[in-house]
């Protein structure tokens, strides 16, 4: 079944409708028609279900409704995101650096089910804010990470939010990636969460390792795709960038990446 949203029309809208009844949430009159009770009915839905309340009937709340297979996958995108699209996204990067880092971060969204549009928008602009280069990297000295006279990387050595606990947490588990991965309890929990162990507390220099980078940005986002998904629907860019980031740094770069992607992407 395809996805439907208001508007749509049809048997299909029907099968939709009984659904959402037999489940206890009236869409009015089983009539396939997808007007404003169906939406109702399937936001509530959505919302008991925990899935992303957009009002869409898209694959995985027809799934939750019973009415398509475990088969049935997300809308893929990834095949339109070209060397050419990217570099669209990247105005200022070697055209090198895409063509050698591209593979390595869509396997990795591929891997983690990121295929839709805007997560994979979401991924890229979150590598043009975090390393313009499109090379995983690692976290330059700054004033919002070395006191005036301090050792390296000081000002994170005490940060429970991240987990650090001490010199020297701060320089060991600096921003890594192409998502700049930061903190002792972030690196011990998507190091274990990609099946490494200890890995990346052991040698957290491996986060920047590019097929290790291209996993660690998916799971990440992956981990909070439906924070992310609600604010990208409503168009929130700067809430969509506090949640990787936790501030606003870089949201210049995000925005503008993020827009470009908007229409150079096909939608499919």
């Amino acid at each position: 079944m395809a996805t439907l949203r208001r508007g749509d029309k049809g048997e299909a809208v029907k099968r939709l409708q009984r659904a959402l009844k037999k489940a206890g949430f009236l869409p009015g009159k089983i009539d396939g028609e997808f007007g404003g009770g169906t939406e109702a009915a399937l936001l509530a839905f959505q919302h008991s279900e925990g899935l992303l309340a957009d009002g869409i009937a898209g694959a995985r709340t027809l799934q939750a409704l019973g009415l398509d297979g475990p088969q049935d996958a997300l809308p893929d995108v990834l095949p339109g995101v070209t060397v050419q699209v990217v570099s669209g996204m990247f105005p200022f990067t070697p055209v090198g650096n895409i063509i050698d880092n591209l593979p390595t971060v869509c396997g990795g969204l591929k891997a983690h089910g990121l295929t839709e549009k805007p997560l994979i928008l979401m991924a890229l602009a979150t590598i043009r804010a975090e390393t313009e280069s499109f090379t995983p990297v690692g976290e330059g000295r700054s004033r919002f990470n070395t006191s005036p006279r301090g050792h390296d990387f000081d000002l994170y050595d005490f940060r429970k939010d991240l987990g650090n606990q001490g010199p020297p947490d701060g320089e060991r588990f600096r921003g890594r990636g192409y998502i700049q991965l930061t903190g002792r309890f972030n690196y011990g929990r998507y190091s274990k969460i990609l099946g490494l162990g200890d890995l990346l507390l052991t040698q957290p220099e491996k986060a920047s390792d590019p097929d290790v980078a291209g996993q660690l940005l998916a799971v990440f986002l992956k981990d909070k795709e439906r924070a992310i998904k609600e604010a990208l629907m409503d168009n929130d860019l700067r809430q969509a960038r506090r949640l990787v980031n936790g501030g606003s740094h870089g949201l210049d770069r995000f925005t503008d990446a993020f827009q470009r992607g908007e229409k150079l992407l096909p939608e499919g």
